[in-house]
């Protein structure tokens, strides 16, 4: 059998990329085609995501793909971070930028949500963590603000979903991303539209649901003109990025813990069956779908944010460093300074994070990082500290122990955090691969068209064609007094 050639376009946060993977047999390299910025802005006092800015970065990718590429493209799959959502008329035009998940509104849409229906019970329904990013409450805030695209609207779209509709006319919504939305019932496999009926919601936009691998369509006519390329089946992967990712976690046995560290630092385990019980809710765990209908059992951490938004605020004010420049003053940097909670909630609004932390210092009677290095220090051992945290109550819920974390995403890339990580954890982390998200993406295509028979076939291809760093626990005792004032600091918030 020939070579077969799959697109996956990677959309990040901070960054997307278009990832021409090249299946030969069993042999799978990646080639980086195109790399861009995923902006947003505010506009009318509202955050937004860019969709045109990023619909033309997908038709340069397609185009770059494409030049020179010696057979046509096998597949095109799309992966996005979750929750977010465009809106699609009856006419089939896109009303309005999609709103972006930082976006102040739903915040207050959570509290008046659990003033009409309980946390318990929302729970119940969907088995996520309740937060305020969640497409749940962006809803609710579009309803109370009467908003007139709400009404107009006769299909909601996922992020990916949208592009994949713009790509070649698809009106689905694939398994992993809607799961996100904390709208969708693990249990019964469907929309969780009795909940969404109490809540005054339209459940007539909700998509139809398709798993991960499904072949949605071929490329728009118009887009192959537009771009110059020929026709290829458009398939949605694990169309949420931490599904992908998740899906190339270079694991030989199934109890292993994954974190898909970027700008969110997603960490969990895979499960056979959703866990919606008391003590997943009080701990706040998410069970999301995953590829071949796996159950991620995962809590979503802000992760790296915290370092990109200090370093926004320095480039603002003159000194910019770059991510292997802060890591290497972090490592410099004094021990156990400062500690804060990452998952505060200042701290997930853009802007003035250098400003925030230092609030956050003085409200818990702690001296204020010195220097740029002690900012950057303080986000990495307070993320580690938040892992261990985040383990020990996964291990509380599962019953079992963890023998190993695996680390995939771009933040493998800091040898820093993932040292820290293996020693505060106790236990020996595997960092790699970097692109595990495309690489994922790739793979569920190549196994929605017969080139790959199983999710386990997929992994060992990613174990035989990716290198990982191993890192081994050591010093772990230190970490043991700044774990204990890193709880008091966290549980007393």
């Amino acid at each position: 059998m020939a070579a077969g050639h799959f697109l996956a376009f990677d959309l990040g946060a901070e960054s997307g990329r278009a990832m021409l993977g090249t299946l030969d047999g069993q042999k799978l390299s990646l080639a980086e085609r195109h790399r861009f910025a995923t902006p947003n802005g505010r506009m009318l006092g509202r955050f937004h995501w860019n969709l045109l800015s990023l619909w033309d970065e997908l038709k340069i990718g397609l185009r770059k793909t494409c030049a020179n590429l010696p057979s046509e493209l096998s597949g095109i799959g799309v992966d996005t971070w979750g929750v977010d959502f465009g809106l699609i008329a009856s006419s089939g035009e896109i009303l309005g930028n999609p709103m972006m998940y930082r976006d102040p509104s739903a915040a207050a849409a959570l509290e008046r949500t659990l003033a009409k229906v309980s946390r318990e019970k929302i729970f119940d329904a969907t088995g996520i963590q309740l937060m305020q990013i969640n497409t749940l409450f962006q809803l609710v805030a579009m309803k109370e603000r009467d908003s007139a695209l709400l009404d107009a609207a006769q299909t909601l779209l996922f992020m990916p979903d949208l592009f994949n509709y713009l790509l070649c006319g698809s009106r689905k919504s694939e398994l992993s991303i809607a799961s996100t939305s904390q709208m969708y019932d693990p249990r019964k496999g469907r929309w969780a539209a009795e909940m969404l009926e109490e809540l005054g919601l339209p459940t007539r936009i909700l998509p139809e649901i398709v798993s991960s691998g499904t072949v949605l369509g071929n490329l728009r006519e118009e887009i192959c003109v537009e771009c110059s390329v020929k026709s290829a089946p458009v398939i949605a992967p694990g169309c949420h990025d931490t599904a992908s990712a998740v899906a190339a976690v270079p694991a030989s046995d199934e109890k292993f813990c994954y974190i898909s560290s970027g700008t969110w630092s997603l960490m969990g385990v895979e499960l056979k069956q959703p866990i919606v019980s008391e003590k997943a809710l009080r701990y706040n765990y998410s069970n999301e779908m995953g590829v071949g209908a796996r159950v991620r059992f995962q809590k979503n951490i802000m992760g790296l944010w915290l370092v990109q938004e200090c370093r926004r605020y320095w480039q603002q004010r003159g000194s910019d460093h770059d991510y292997a420049t802060l890591t290497a003053m972090a490592g410099a940097a004094r021990e156990f300074g400062t500690l804060i909670d990452p998952d505060h909630g200042p701290f997930l609004l853009p802007g003035l994070m250098v400003e925030k932390i230092d609030q956050f210092c003085a409200d818990t009677k702690q001296r204020s990082p010195a220097g740029v290095g002690e900012y950057v220090r303080a986000c990495l051992e307070s993320l580690a500290l938040t892992y261990r945290r985040t383990i020990e109550g996964l291990e509380e819920i599962l019953g079992w122990k963890i023998e190993i974390i695996h680390i995939v995403g771009g933040g493998t890339q800091n040898e820093l955090l993932n040292q820290m990580t293996a020693d505060v954890c106790g236990r020996p982390v595997i960092a790699g691969p970097v692109e595990a998200a495309a690489i994922g993406n790739v793979l569920v295509q190549a196994m929605a068209i017969g080139r790959i028979k199983s999710l386990a076939e997929a992994r060992e291809i990613v174990r035989m064609n990716f290198d990982v760093k191993r890192y081994e626990p050591a010093n772990s005792g230190k970490w043991d007094a700044a774990y204990r004032r890193y709880l008091e600091i966290v549980e007393r918030r």
